[in-house]
């Protein structure tokens, strides 16, 4: 078993792993994955960097896309923030890959818009079976802003060059987020599969007393027993529901506590702690803040 791992802290320090001359921009890089050759060395091999990545590679790389059925297979995207963990599967010849990744420094959008709300494109905290899967159209218009971003790496920095530069990465992230809600609205069966088995786990959780034991369900509970990734269940659940996966834990635990509290003689405090909350002015807070009312306007109005 290898149990080696390589952090990449750079963009030069990346350049000198893969045996690329020095980088021509020390914040920004497109690698030709043609280019990339290793061998079984590497396999099992743990890469981490402080970089952000977005990588088009095609079907034959040595990346575990993992459990799912891809409706595209064209081209599949995929986005990693900085500490991200991937490993590759089986060695790579020169040629024997197509496709490419941009990486860059968190500097680089440092002080800038995109750098205040880089968190908002949910997609770079997706799982690598949560990939985008491009239309040869949308892999053509993705390319065409990737040769743009590669020719302003190519020119000498000057005081446009990071305004430029970031602007494009923008565009990129962008289009990248139109292309996921087409890959949310074509899986619509799949997505309302994921809906009420959503439901089912938080039912299941309510009747096995795991709010006692353990109190009140989280998101990465949820998005593990959906064999999803966080980021990817809230944003699908968001774009099918109206509902982030958070809204849904405190719309069942809600619900729950209405029926409790019309139909049992149970304190405000005892529901509480039958809903799995420690504290009972925090059920109390969450109930006033979803309904409008307190628990006990609740039960008096009704």
């Amino acid at each position: 078993m290898n149990n080696k791992s390589i952090r990449h802290k750079s963009i030069s320090q990346l350049h000198e792993t893969m045996g690329f001359k020095k980088p021509t921009h020390p914040l920004i890089t497109i690698i030709d994955v043609s280019k990339l050759a290793y061998g079984e060395e590497l396999i099992g091999t743990k890469f981490t960097s402080d970089l952000y990545c977005i990588a088009l590679k095609d079907k034959s790389c040595g990346l575990d896309y993992g459990r799912t059925h891809y409706d595209f297979d064209e081209g599949t995207l995929i986005f990693m923030a900085p500490n991200q963990v991937f490993s590759v599967n089986k060695a790579q010849a020169l040629n024997e890959v197509k496709g490419w990744m941009l990486y860059f420094h968190p500097d680089l959008i440092r002080n800038t818009k995109l750098g205040s709300r880089i968190e908002h494109y949910s997609f770079f905290s997706y799982a690598v079976h949560e990939a985008l899967h491009l239309s040869t159209q949308e892999e053509a218009t993705i390319t065409q802003i990737i040769k743009m971003i590669q020719a302003e790496i190519k020119e000498r920095i000057d005081n446009h060059s990071q305004r430029v530069l970031v602007s494009n990465i923008e565009l990129l992230l962008n289009y990248c987020t139109r292309y996921y809600e087409r890959q949310f609205n074509t899986r619509t069966a799949q997505n309302l599969d994921v809906v009420s088995k959503v439901e089912t786990i938080l039912n299941d959780y309510f009747k096995s007393g795991n709010l006692l034991e353990f109190g009140p369900p989280t998101v990465q509970y949820l998005a593990k027993e959906c064999f999803l990734s966080p980021g990817y269940l809230s944003d699908l659940l968001k774009k099918e529901t109206d509902k982030t996966a958070k809204d849904h834990i405190n719309h069942f635990l809600v619900e729950k506590a209405k029926n409790l509290l019309l139909g049992s003689d149970e304190t405000i405090s005892g529901i509480a702690y039958t809903l799995g909350f420690n504290y009972p002015h925090y059920f109390s807070r969450l109930f006033k803040n979803k309904t409008g009312i307190t628990p006990q306007e609740y039960r008096r109005q009704n």
